[in-house]
């Protein structure tokens, strides 16, 4: 105690807090408020002329989840939030001629939210049980039929952690039908190498962002596009879409689209976001945290907490785990089954332990800044709370 990497995080105070929401809000590095005085640096000095110098950092931010996704040449559009770029793939599909969109029950609020709001105008989804993970993949290329638009499918399901395995035979079959593959990497980047070639998703949309693991805080998400998106014509589109050509002359019946990433843009946006994401990129580098690395990590921290876990004895219809399935085959977090969930908690939470839930899970997300006794007073405190 403390761990080392946390004397860089001294304004969130992790060597002091047991928090364990590391799935969904990590701590910011000291050295992200240099990019947020940054930012606003740049706008007193340049006032309306600071965009080139945000689009840059637009840039860097590009580059840093390219590294992740294993993909240099990436083309990825930014937005604040996954909603906005999930709508605008949405709205590139010919959901007249194929009015059909295939996903699983286990996916994120995001996805789950807006494509039932959808069939209750009409467009026919189908929801494949996510368990067992296993065939979820096979499963959900069974269900493409001539009608199907699209798959949703996260490569890490948010409830429970678990990695969902055969994504490049589902790519390759979505291919085969002309079918678009959208997958979200939300909880793989920062825990769990995703290599985009590597998986054989060349010809699939990734979504994701850096909201949680990779420690960027809001407003940075993106939407990697695959080479056949230059052929599509999203509906859904601001006029950063077309601000590399807004000299030329205008045609209302028929818009334009800028090339690359940018063709499925927003518009006016607060770069401040990206000064601070550019600055933490910089400082994983800086800090050797590969994509390798994080995962020896986290692997490391989440067996830790697994093997606390079961060293309190719990009773299983009290609150259990998945102890059939091996460690290396979930993200980066324990997820542990109650019908207490909440209660738990939120009766953690009186004990200064940060957790949260989803359904019947109470979910513990490490971090690369905590300590092994930090880790292991957490799930004492549950002991306790059990007791």
């Amino acid at each position: 105690m403390p761990n080392p990497l946390a004397r860089h995080y001294t304004r969130f105070r992790v060597a002091d807090r047991l928090l364990l929401t590391g799935h969904s809000h990590q701590a910011w590095p000291d050295v992200a408020e240099q990019g947020q005085l940054e930012a606003f640096a740049d706008a007193a000095e340049a006032v309306d002329a600071k965009w080139a110098r945000a689009f840059a950092k637009a840039d860097a931010v590009r580059d840093g989840f390219r590294l992740l996704l294993d993909e240099p040449g990436a083309d990825l559009a930014l937005d604040t939030n996954t909603h906005a770029l999930v709508t605008r793939f949405l709205s590139a599909l010919d959901l007249r001629r194929r009015p059909r969109l295939v996903t699983t029950d286990g996916e994120f609020h995001t996805v789950r939210r807006q494509l039932a709001r959808l069939a209750e105008a009409g467009i026919e989804v189908e929801r494949v049980p996510a368990e067992p993970v296993g065939t979820l993949a096979e499963r959900l290329a069974a269900a493409i039929d001539v009608r199907t638009s699209a798959v949703l499918v996260s490569a890490v399901l948010f409830e429970t952690s678990r990695i969902v395995p055969g994504l490049g035979g589902l790519a390759a079959e979505c291919a085969q039908a002309e079918v678009e593959l959208l997958v979200d990497a939300y909880h793989a980047l920062g825990v769990v190498p995703f290599s985009v070639p590597g998986q054989g998703l060349a010809g699939a949309w990734v979504t994701g962002g850096g909201y949680k693991y990779l420690q960027l805080g809001e407003g940075n998400c993106f939407l990697r596009l695959p080479g056949h998106a230059a052929a599509l014509r999203p509906v859904l589109t601001g006029w950063f879409a077309e601000f590399e050509d807004l000299s030329g002359e205008s045609t209302p019946d028929r818009i334009g689209y800028a090339p690359g990433g940018d063709r499925f843009a927003g518009a006016t946006y607060d770069p401040t976001s990206h000064y601070r994401a550019a600055r933490v990129f910089r400082f994983f580098t800086e800090q050797g945290l590969s994509a390798a690395a994080l995962r020896e990590l986290s692997q490391r921290q989440t067996t830790l907490l697994a093997n606390e876990f079961d060293a309190l004895g719990a009773p299983d219809e009290v609150v259990t785990r998945d102890r059939d399935t091996p460690r290396s085959e979930f993200g980066g977090f324990l997820a542990l089954r109650s019908s207490r969930a909440a209660a738990l908690c939120a009766a953690l939470a009186q004990r200064g332990v940060s957790t949260d839930s989803r359904g019947d899970f109470l979910r513990f997300g490490p971090a690369p800044y905590l300590a092994d006794e930090q880790l292991a007073a957490a799930i004492g405190a549950l002991g306790a709370v059990l007791s």
